[in-house]
């Protein structure tokens, strides 16, 4: 059988992407913990590398294999959703933080935003770039229907989504470092608030309160974006 019949006797049903995908995040999470778990190569980044290469070799175009794994998003949602255990585990500890974290959460979400849109806009990108990454701080369920909602392309949202969570992850504990920060509390929410599923993966391999604090970061300032952003784009007129 021809390559081509082959490929698309293969890609007719789903579970071909699926498969890829499933492979290559096997893949990536061996080759993750051979490499002695880098903080700038978490996983997911390698297993996007291979299945990028992948659908490179193979000839398979990025719409049709996004199409046929779409399905696999459904379960981001319940993914998200099941982050609740340990914040509800680590809730003494958050409500008696509750007074700072509601003051820095809609300046440091708002900041999150904003750094990443004026240097792309001093830069000379397009409006539907500046769409594409304003949600780029948010996790993926959330920030894909902000992205939709302004115009934006999920595709270059996805790309900064993956950038920003592998940066955050590599950078946020360096800046603790630097600043002298000890506090698992406040560098969870920052991996969370900042890095979004990434930075939250991250903080869990750093404590369990991390990564309770991390998942609150992400909650929130996913719902902050969501409730702000589009109301922010319609007012300031930006055409996708």
């Amino acid at each position: 059988m021809p390559a081509n019949a082959l490929l698309n006797t293969l890609s007719a049903t789903p579970l071909f992407a699926v498969g890829l995908t499933l492979a290559a995040f096997l893949l990536g999470n061996l080759l993750f913990k051979r490499f002695r778990k880098p903080t700038w190569l978490p996983a997911i980044l390698i297993a996007s590398l291979l299945l990028a290469a992948t659908l490179a070799v193979i000839g398979l175009s990025y719409d049709t294999y996004r199409q046929d794994a779409g399905w696999l998003t459904i379960l981001l949602g319940p993914a998200t959703v099941a982050l609740g255990m340990p914040l509800y585990q680590q809730l003494p500890h958050i409500r008696a933080l509750w007074q700072p974290l509601t003051i820095c959460l809609p300046i440091a979400a708002t900041l999150a935003a904003c750094y990443a849109l004026l240097i792309a806009w001093v830069l000379g990108s397009s409006p539907l770039i500046l769409a594409s990454i304003a949600a780029k701080s948010v996790t993926a369920p959330i920030a894909i229907g902000i992205t939709e909602q302004i115009g934006g392309s999920v595709a270059l949202l996805l790309g900064a989504l993956l950038i920003t969570g592998v940066a955050t992850a590599a950078f946020v504990g360096l800046a603790a470092r630097f600043l002298k920060i000890e506090d698992e509390r406040i560098i969870g929410f920052a991996l969370g608030l900042n890095g979004h599923a990434i930075g939250t993966v991250r903080a869990f391999e750093i404590s369990p309160t991390a990564g309770a604090f991390a998942s609150l970061g992400m909650s929130l300032t996913g719902i902050f974006t969501a409730l702000i952003l589009p109301l922010a784009w319609r007012l300031i007129g930006v055409d996708g």
